[in-house]
């Protein structure tokens, strides 16, 4: 089993195509191909189950095989680290993903701040909604996922980060913003910016269904930025889950009441795999997160 194989077999277990993974490992899909079959004829089984002309997914022995490599490469990547302190060099790959709302409101200072600290460090940060942040968690794609605690699934570990509240969105000056909180019920005469379908409009949906109440929906935006913007300017009100005291809502001609009914405090939590050992970068950057973390409960 050669260092290009497991590179090449692993690039099509996540992409499912061969011309995919040609493409990723800059290889042409012919040596992409020539690779898996030599895997095959050095294991003694077919790796790869075709689905239709163009998708593949892996075999029973391929999705062992799959766990396998994936423990090559966390054991590489350790060995570049243990070199690297050697040197006295903190060095590595760090990949941390995260929502839009979160990554432009909260993460720039602690990112750039760690970034110098540790120069050699090749940090990678990607833009994601939150069931796209945990696929690429479990799937071993990022190293550290910030989604919210609740959404975080039973085989994933979890450390709190901060606390954050449902609320709704309202401009300043809006009747219902003098209110110490506020229902469904007071809302759905309002209308509403939601999100785009999908688990966070569904616990809403569901509220005002389960109290038979009517609602109207004149936007749907993708994140609370965008709806910010929109119930400034009168459009309708909103619902965001927010860090209260964080220095952007002041900035912002709004009113957040806090929701009340099925909606308690969450918090933001940094996930990650539980079975994954860390390497002392990204343990580094994981303290840098959290030492402050007292400040946002």
């Amino acid at each position: 089993m050669e260092w290009q194989q497991i590179k090449g077999f692993r690039s099509v277990a996540r992409l499912g195509s061969m011309t995919k993974a040609a493409r990723c490992t800059l290889r042409s899909q012919s040596a992409v191909s020539q690779q898996i079959k030599a895997l095959e004829d050095e294991l003694g089984h077919e790796l790869l189950e075709r689905l239709g002309r163009r998708r593949l997914r892996l075999s029973p022995a391929g999705e062992r095989l799959n766990e396998y490599c994936g423990l090559v490469l966390e054991e590489y990547e350790r060995l570049r680290q243990d070199l690297a302190e050697m040197k006295g060099q903190a060095r590595g790959r760090l990949r941390v993903g995260a929502p839009f709302t979160t990554l432009y409101q909260l993460l720039p200072d602690y990112v750039l701040t760690y970034l110098r600290e540790n120069p050699l460090v090749e940090l990678s940060v990607w833009d994601r909604p939150q069931n796209e942040v945990i696929r690429l968690l479990t799937e071993g794609e990022v190293d550290l996922g910030i989604v919210l605690e609740s959404r975080v699934p039973p085989e994933l570990a979890k450390m709190r980060w901060k606390k954050v509240q449902p609320m709704a969105m309202l401009p300043k000056g809006h009747p219902l913003a003098w209110a110490k909180r506020l229902n469904l019920a007071k809302l759905a005469a309002e209308p509403l910016i939601l999100p785009p379908p999908g688990p966070g409009r569904s616990r809403l949906e569901e509220g005002f269904n389960r109290l038979g109440l009517e609602y109207r929906v004149v936007m749907e935006s993708s994140n609370v930025e965008l709806s910010s913007l929109y119930v400034e300017k009168g459009l309708g009100v909103s619902f965001a889950t927010v860090i209260q005291g964080a220095p952007w809502l002041k900035q912002k001609n709004l009113a957040f009441v806090p929701l009340a009914g099925d909606f308690p405090p969450d918090h933001l939590a940094i996930a990650m795999r539980p079975r994954k050992r860390l390497l002392p970068h990204q343990k580094a950057f994981l303290a840098h997160l959290t030492k402050r973390a007292g400040k946002g409960k």
